[in-house]
């Protein structure tokens, strides 16, 4: 069994033809903004959904409502932090 320090991710990884391959990090999160820019093209802002957590900072709950709605156009944000 491998130690899980070992089997840990020590760079992004880019999905290619069903493989992962390394990748940098502006490749990467290039890759993920033009995910995100194909579902809103092909289904429209309303195609696009974002689950925040309770647990983590009031600023970053803030940060996630404010990129689903400014920058995704959606209000299709949902959270834990009322149950």
């Amino acid at each position: 069994m491998k130690n899980s320090m070992n089997a840990r991710l020590t760079q992004p990884m880019i999905r290619e033809v069903g493989k992962l391959r390394p990748a940098t990090w502006d490749e990467a999160l290039d890759c993920a903004a033009a995910g995100f820019l194909r579902v809103r093209e092909s289904n429209g802002p309303q195609g696009f959904g974002m689950f925040s957590c309770s647990k983590t900072t009031n600023e970053l709950n803030y940060l996630a409502q404010k990129f689903a709605r400014s920058v995704m156009g959606t209000n299709n944000i949902d959270s834990c932090n009322r149950t």
